[in-house]
């Protein structure tokens, strides 16, 4: 596959995966930085339960944004040992397949098992459930459904991306009739 497209709307999703990796990257630095800064004021006997429910929803924000992304950079699981030893065309025909009976009903099975999950939490204005902790936990839990949705639009990306290589047909030796 190659890792650029000329199609608006591939470049589209690509751009937007890439602004969420980038959000995800700002909530992974910030949870580092208000970790080490837990652990010093615990160890100064001082502490925050919205501190320690920030860091869990930046944790949950830097994981469910970055999906997408991630899957763009080629940095999810892949059986490279098989598909080392496979024609490019047969690596794209494998991506698409996999896309589309894996990762996509995976997707829509998270948004659809989510969905009344997220709703409720916003009609209530669910906030945490620790004494003293923040306010607005339905963000946090909207996440869920956003995040498997960014990661769908990105698959479709990736295998629009492989279309192209999947259909080629072979060119056939010289000589061969």
């Amino acid at each position: 596959m190659t890792d650029t497209d000329d199609r608006p709307r591939v470049r589209g999703i690509d751009a937007l995966s890439g602004a969420l990796g980038h959000a995800a990257a700002a909530a992974a630095s910030a949870v580092v930085l208000l970790s080490a800064g837990l652990v010093l004021a615990y160890s100064l006997g001082k502490g925050s339960v919205k501190v320690q429910d920030l860091v869990l929803w930046l944790n949950a924000t830097m994981v469910m944004l970055g999906l997408g992304w991630t899957l763009r950079e080629r940095g999810h699981v892949r059986i490279d040992v098989l598909s080392s030893r496979w024609s490019a065309r047969t690596r794209a025909r494998a991506e698409i397949a996999g896309i589309a009976l894996l990762l996509l009903p995976f997707c829509v099975f998270v948004v659809a098992v989510s969905w009344d999950y997220v709703a409720l939490s916003w009609s209530i204005g669910e906030r945490s459930g620790s004494t003293g902790g923040l306010p607005g936990l339905f963000l946090a839990k909207s996440l869920l459904p956003l995040g498997a949705a960014a990661l769908a639009l990105q698959a479709v990306a990736e295998a629009l991306r492989a279309w192209p290589i999947a259909a080629e047909r072979p060119v056939p030796a010289e000589g061969a009739a």
